[in-house]
């Protein structure tokens, strides 16, 4: 057993008084575990003992609690209160677990730290809202499947009952049920005269009592119970819970299990070892592989929501439709979509634009990003995800109300998602270099490290999209950290180290004769730029192939590239010389480009060659656009100039758009972009963790108010008629009143007490040796605060003089 740490005669009789015996380092290591008692900061130590048992704040400890250290807390729910160290021990060990009594001092240290645990060695405590979260009810079972006390079960049986319990099993007859209670109590925390009368239970008997043992301990009975079932219940080794239901005695059940509160105890946690272990070289070169990927795709993505990007959803987000879309422009699986399209948002690369027609579309950011290095590029990505609160894997499931949560929707949001995310990435970080966990053993580890069951399994899930999620951004690869992936989890730029491993953008291609080009490797912003205008992508990987078709050829002719353009172009850039059907197709769709051009009416054709719009008319599948002659060489249609373009180019002419005064209209690649967006905010989980600063300023304040809180002072009288002030409370005392006594303090030199309230409200009471008191303030030296501070004396609630031993 650890020595106590409070000699017997001066244990605290309460939490407060234990939180009043820690020194500051103490303080502030409890302020640091639970956040959520700082705000605000507490008055005095009093007010952080209420606010540490609240039911929120020590839901929110629980749930922190590894599972040794859950556990030692439900052995105690179900223990004696208070309870010896010994006592605890036993629950924990059953006499026999060494690694469990090893480890108890550490896992009663930290719920001792985290103010879930006081009282010295001797009479330790659970805090009263823990034992109730805890304990067994009929309503909630306990986690270590305990039913309730012999006392607790027997609290609405008749007297004569009990005494009929009493006497089948021996004991002496007594007065009252509550010593009868007593003596049942004592009969089965006894080993010896426990093992007695188990001894005589029928073997029926002991079947019954090994299904109930180690829970749940209810069971349902018939009107007319087995014989077995009647010979526990008439000797209380099963007590009634209600009229069809028993229950299986705590002290029975104990002394069923040999003493122990759980059926296993997890002292120690589980080892997280290397399935396999790669070449380190290996590792980062497949990283370093899918970050470029990566890059790419996200490229991919919010280039192709430049010119009609998809329209925000009423309630926010994307539509399935629309990610469906996505799936399919980035050859990918929707799940993969909205990961890519979620980790995009939170880069800031894409937004909504705040139109009338709200539609998603790529941000100012978006440009920027695309010049930097391929490097460069992957960290504000990988930093964008590392702590992001959003959580892509939830798309495509309901929320409570039974609503489907959508890409880029308000729903996605888990504050627990940056927090596995490190941790799982730490985990694997503390593998041997080129390692990859065996994930059932990373599952394990943080269910042992959170094994609060909700809290548990979403970690559990968050788990497992964190390891999908790093290997195809390229934090990890192949299962194993790579070396700039554990920069990144250091907060050290992991550009340096990508940087090397990523191929030299090229700045030519192959063309081909049917009518393909393959780029050897990352294309040069400009040359790539062009060429995903100019031709389609057919395949990606080491080398992309990119097709020219007439309908890349005629979106590059709309971009106000004209056709001598395009033939300087891949004549510059191409390392064979221009195949002769490409240069036919640039010339072709180029003597047809414009011919027919489509300007708003609602919307209208027109061509100098008016056989072109007899063949439209004369086409049966122009009937969807409303045609009708207005002249020889005009077409009105009741369809937008975006729908009739569309239908025309679907018909196979190359239609031009122009403006009201006739000229073509150059569609440009970054015609669109939202405002000024910044990246969407973490949700953090909790309270910010507070840093050295904020907590000795906190402590600082607490021990200030603990020290005028507990000032001994001087009563006034009170007036006739009217009670006294009971201990600790502030004297109500009138503006003449605080006037004078501040005065003759100030002349005097003596410290007085005082009640004040701030301009926020916030009330406080000080120990202040005033100096001067003028213009409606009292200066002095503030003993709490250990400073000279100004009071405005409308703000004093009451003021009293400090006991001769105080001053």
């Amino acid at each position: 057993m650890p020595e106590a740490s409070t000699a017997a005669g001066n244990a605290p009789r309460s939490l407060a008084e234990a939180l009043r015996a820690r020194d500051d380092v103490g303080l502030a290591a409890l302020l640091h575990a639970r956040p959520d008692l700082l705000n605000p900061v507490p008055g005095d130590v009093t007010q952080l003992a209420t606010r540490a048992g609240t039911r929120a704040s020590v839901v929110r400890a629980l749930d922190r609690l590894d599972r040794f250290a859950l556990q030692t807390a439900e052995a105690l729910a179900v223990a004696p209160d208070p309870c010896p160290y010994p006592v605890l021990e036993s629950l924990l060990t059953g006499g026999e677990n060494e690694a469990a009594r090893a480890e108890l001092p550490r896992a009663l240290g930290t719920l001792r730290d985290q103010a879930l645990v006081w009282g010295d060695e001797e009479r330790l405590r659970l805090v009263r809202t823990a034992r109730e979260l805890l304990a067994p009810s009929a309503q909630r079972p306990s986690p270590t499947g305990l039913g309730p006390t012999v006392s607790e079960a027997t609290a609405g049986m008749s007297p004569t009952r009990i005494q009929e319990i009493v006497a089948a099993l021996g004991l002496p007859a007594t007065h009252d049920a509550v010593s009868a209670v007593t003596a049942l109590t004592g009969l089965f925390a006894d080993p010896e005269r426990m093992s007695t009368l188990l001894d005589e239970a029928p073997a029926e008997a002991h079947q019954v009592l090994g299904r109930l043992v180690w829970g749940p301990p209810y069971g349902e009975v018939t009107p007319q119970p087995t014989a077995p079932v009647r010979w526990l219940r008439d000797r209380g080794l099963l007590l009634p819970a209600s009229a069809r239901t028993v229950v299986l005695p705590r002290e029975v059940a104990l002394h069923l299990r040999g003493g122990l509160a759980h059926r296993l105890t997890a002292p120690l946690p589980p080892p997280v070892g290397a399935r396999r272990e790669h070449r380190p070289q290996l590792v980062d070169a497949n990283a370093a592989g899918q970050a470029l990927a990566a890059v790419a795709t996200v490229e991919e993505l919010v280039k192709s929501w430049e010119h009609a990007g998809p329209a925000v959803l009423r309630a926010g987000g994307l539509a399935v439709r629309d990610l469906k879309r996505a799936a399919a422009v980035l050859d990918t699986t929707e799940p993969s979509a909205a990961f890519w399209i979620e980790l995009a948002y939170a880069a800031g690369l894409l937004a909504s634009d705040g139109e009338a027609d709200e539609r998603y579309a790529p941000t100012p950011a978006f440009d920027g990003w695309c010049e930097l290095p391929p490097a460069e590029r992957w960290s504000v990505l990988a930093a964008a995800w590392l702590p992001a609160t959003r959580t892509a894997g939830l798309v495509g499931e309901q929320d409570a109300k039974g609503r489907t949560l959508s890409t880029l929707g308000p729903e996605l949001d888990r504050s627990a998602a940056p927090e596995v995310r490190r941790r799982v990435l730490g985990l694997i970080a503390e593998l041997p270099e080129g390692g990859s966990p065996d994930p059932d053993a990373l599952l394990d580890r943080l269910a042992w490290e959170r094994p609060v069951r909700g809290t548990s399994d979403l970690r559990a899930r968050l788990a497992h999209w964190t390891q999908t999620e790093s290997e195809v951004l390229g934090v990890t690869g192949r299962g194993a950290i790579s070396a700039f992936g554990r920069a990144l989890l250091e907060h050290r730029d992991p550009t340096p180290l990508l940087a090397p491993l990523l191929p030299e953008p090229v700045d030519h291609v192959l063309l081909q004769a049917d009518l393909t080009a393959v780029a050897p490797g990352p294309l040069r912003r400009p040359l790539g730029d062009t060429l995903a205008v100019l031709a389609d992508v057919e395949s990606k990987g080491g080398a992309t192939v990119y097709r020219f078709t007439p309908g890349s050829v005629r979106r590059a002719l709309d971009a106000g590239h004209t056709a001598v353009d395009l033939h300087a172009f891949l004549a510059e850039h191409s390392r064979t010389p221009v195949p002769q059907p490409l240069s036919y197709l640039i010339d072709d769709v180029a003597r047809r480009h414009g011919h027919l051009r489509v300007g708003a009416a609602s919307s209208y054709v027109r061509c100098d060659d008016d056989s072109i719009l007899n063949e439209i008319l004369a086409d049966k599948r122009s009937a969807g656009l409303g045609l009708r002659r207005l002249a020889p060489t005009v077409l009105a249609a009741q369809a937008e100039p975006g729908a009739l373009l569309d239908g025309l180019r679907a018909m196979g002419y190359a239609p031009a758009a122009e403006s009201r005064t006739g000229d073509v209209l150059v569609a440009r690649a970054d015609a669109h972009r939202t405002p000024a967006r910044s990246a969407p905010v973490p949700v953090p989980d909790g309270p910010p963790v507070p840093d050295a600063t904020l907590l000795g300023a906190a402590v600082r304040a607490i021990r200030a108010g603990d020290l005028a809180a507990t000032a001994v002072r001087k009563e006034p009288a009170s007036a006739a008629g009217s009670p006294p002030p009971t201990a600790g409370e502030l004297p109500r005392t009138s503006a003449a009143e605080t006037l004078a006594t501040v005065q003759a303090a100030a002349l005097t030199g003596s410290a007085v007490w005082i009640g004040y309230v701030n301009a926020e409200g916030a009330a406080s009471q000080r120990v202040i040796a005033p100096v001067r008191v003028e213009g409606g303030f009292v200066t002095g030296y503030d003993h709490t605060a250990d400073e000279v501070r100004t009071y405005a004396l409308h703000r004093i609630t009451g003021v009293a003089e400090l006991a001769e031993d105080q001053v």
